[in-house]
């Protein structure tokens, strides 16, 4: 029995990686077949099952020779083993995996970086994981190799917070690397919400899930494209995305002003009636002004981001727009 695994891969101004990336999938698979061969494009995993196997590489508005570089892969290699979407402009890593998942038909998705942090060599341990009976084979690091101290410091701060305080729980060494079969791909596909969080949709859509460790591999070329702004900003996504705890922690954060205020008039009465004390001070007052009118405008802020999460997606708009794709007519019409 033959089945199609389809590789999405994101990418973002990785025109040294493609090639190399392509071709290390395709050494692995050979040898993985015991032949040197990759003609056929079918991959004999030892098992039960014989694959066929395309890569989707989703440009994701790079201003580089990316694209370029796919489009050699493809004349070299014909459009049934190497397909592409070529976004219109940049829409982010998130909007690039959904776009890939979405166009991706085999009956099982892989997930990869274009870099070669995740290593293919780990692709034949991972379909025997799928043939055991799991819907999915997530990756984790123990260690980060080629992250800067700052970097590592706040990842596993926000995801410490993250599970404190949402019902959904990610691992903090959890990589982006996994493989799903059909009918998980089709499940996060589709919650086809604007903002998304990846790694949190993978968890709340359930499915049985097995996870093996992954080696951290330094990029082969080029650089990172995360800043501290970005993982910022997808930090924020994934808080409001998935928990409702900061609405809940400003509405008791006003009562105990409330309360506090409250108090402190009884104090300050109690004080004029019986002790003959007069008002508080000039700085006292300015103080108190200072501190609850500080503590309600960062209080409007937490509700400021989930009124402009729900104002995005009453919108409406598509999650990605495709400028060019050889995936199939029917793919390119909806980002949605």
């Amino acid at each position: 029995m033959q089945k199609q695994i389809d590789i999405v891969v994101p990418c973002y101004n990785e025109q040294d990686n493609v090639v190399l990336f392509y071709d290390e999938v395709v050494r692995v698979l050979s040898e993985s077949r015991g032949s040197g061969s990759f003609a056929s494009g079918t991959v004999d995993s030892g098992a039960m099952f014989s694959f066929d196997f395309t890569v989707y590489f989703v440009d994701d508005g790079s201003t580089d020779e990316t694209m370029s570089e796919i489009k050699k892969l493809v004349d070299f290699h014909g459009d049934r083993k190497v397909k592409y979407l070529s976004f219109s402009r940049n829409f982010g890593k998130e909007a690039a995996i959904y776009g890939g998942l979405k166009a991706a038909t085999g009956d099982i998705v892989v997930l990869m970086d274009a870099d070669l942090q995740h290593p293919p060599t780990m692709l034949p341990e991972m379909i025997k994981v799928i043939e055991e009976g799991y819907d999915s084979c997530a990756t984790y690091r123990k260690k980060r190799r080629g992250e800067s101290f700052m970097r590592t410091f706040f990842s596993k701060g926000f995801y410490r917070l993250f599970n404190l305080i949402s019902s959904i729980k990610v691992d903090a060494s959890a990589t982006d690397f996994r493989m799903m079969t059909r009918k998980m791909a089709d499940a996060v596909v589709s919650l086809s919400e604007t903002e998304r969080f990846t790694k949190g949709l993978f968890k709340w859509v359930g499915f049985k899930t097995k996870h093996l460790e992954c080696e951290s591999i330094p990029r082969i070329a080029g650089k990172s494209k995360w800043r501290l702004s970005s993982l910022f900003n997808y930090a924020i996504n994934g808080i409001v995305a998935f928990s409702t705890a900061p609405l809940r922690l400003a509405a008791f954060i006003g009562f105990l002003i409330i309360i506090a205020g409250v108090c402190y008039t009884i104090y300050m009465l109690i004080g004029a009636f019986f002790y003959g004390r007069a008002g508080g001070g000039f700085v006292t007052t300015i103080t108190l002004l200072l501190f609850i009118g500080g503590i309600i405008i960062t209080l409007l802020g937490i509700i400021g981001e989930y009124i402009a999460r729900i104002y995005m997606e009453t919108k409406r708009r598509p999650i990605f727009i495709i400028r060019e794709a050889n995936t199939g007519e029917d793919k390119i019409r909806d980002g949605k």
